[in-house]
């Protein structure tokens, strides 16, 4: 089958290579719809993964073959695919880490440690615990973005415990920040502090409740937050952009004894404001939770769920379609380049 895989020593390209066949709990999909990821590009970049390893872990596709043991899918079912399918059947898995099910960030398999959706077909391991039916009112664009961005951005705002009422600062307004803020917003938040500059990501980040936009090329992020909450600080902030300060900044922003959830990556990370700052309260008692997306069935359907019943849309962030496999490869450099008007790239493979 035809794939597009990271090849080595910073490249991505396509390949050939041996169509996947189910047995046990697993199945085989044929991949219909995919949405390139930074973490993509990102993992290419700095030569983390096998060469030859398929990339992709934003999608959905059609069941094409059962192994002997799955018991709720069939072939010929519409799927959507959660970028963590993690291993059930592992002790840290049982004690509710089931995205560091064989160690750190281990529950996301694909394109990590197995072969992604990029492909002409895709193994989906143990689908029973990992995959999801889309219902018949929710779009397949919009069930492949619930899948990471929409799960990512709603995590965020679970870590960084938003309720009702609250004033959080969201740090980053890609389409993960996006999310962050229509999470907070559906867990109640009062005010919502939305940081970033680029036009479209602004107009998107009011369309899905920001209250006030804080542009970082205008001055100090922290000082500006700090005079828009009457020098109070916000009750969390939910860190889902930024630089390698980034962390350092979202604790700054919230008051004594407040919360940051982070759902960046980080490959080094600036000074935490352990003592007193200039704009914020240092480190206050303040609690700071961080981690990997949740992943399998039950997480997949709960989110179809809030697009089923209009609580949530994720469709707007998507400003560029391509269509054919072979456009794969230019979504996936499109990510590369990121230009300001982007925001997602979705590909419809057939």
């Amino acid at each position: 089958m035809k794939a597009f895989a990271c090849l080595g020593s910073g490249r991505a390209g396509w390949i050939e290579k041996d169509r996947p066949r189910a047995t046990g709990f697993d199945a085989v999909i044929r991949p219909l719809m995919v949405a390139p990821c930074t973490s993509d590009v990102h993992n290419v970049a700095i030569d983390c993964l096998k060469p030859n390893r398929i990339l992709g872990h934003e999608g959905l596709g059609e069941i094409v073959e059962v192994g002997e043991l799955v018991r709720d899918f069939r072939v010929g079912e519409l799927v959507a695919i959660p970028p963590v399918t993690p291993d059930w059947r592992t002790v840290p898995s049982q004690l509710g880490a089931h995205q560091h099910c064989s160690g750190l960030i281990t529950g996301q398999k694909l394109s990590n440690s197995e072969d992604g959706l990029m492909a002409e077909y895709a193994l989906i391991r143990d689908i029973d615990a990992n995959a999801a039916r889309i219902p018949e009112n929710v779009s397949r664009e919009a069930a492949v973005l619930a899948a990471d961005m929409l799960n990512t951005g709603l995590y965020g705002a679970e870590l960084a415990d938003v309720q009702p009422g609250d004033t959080v600062v969201v740090l980053g307004i890609g389409p993960v920040g996006l999310m962050a803020v229509a999470g907070a917003r559906l867990r109640g938040a009062g005010r919502i502090i939305a940081i970033g500059s680029r036009p479209h990501c602004v107009e998107l980040a009011k369309y899905y409740g920001a209250t006030d936009i804080v542009n970082y090329k205008e001055g100090d992020v922290q000082r500006q937050v700090h005079l828009l909450t009457d020098k109070q600080g916000a009750d969390c902030c939910i860190c889902a952009g930024g630089g390698d300060d980034a962390l350092g900044q979202a604790v700054a922003m919230v008051r004594w004894g407040g919360t940051v959830g982070n759902v960046n990556y980080f490959t080094t990370y600036g000074d935490l404001p352990i003592n007193n700052v200039r704009y914020g309260f240092g480190m206050g008692n303040k609690t700071i939770r961080g981690g990997e997306c949740p992943g399998g069935r039950a997480r997949m359907e709960r989110l179809l769920k809030l697009i089923q019943y209009g609580r949530v849309d994720p469709t707007p962030l998507i400003t560029h379609r391509f269509t054919g496999l072979d456009r794969v490869e230019d979504a996936f450099r499109l990510m590369e380049r990121k230009p300001p008007e982007l925001v997602k790239a979705i590909v419809t493979l057939y």
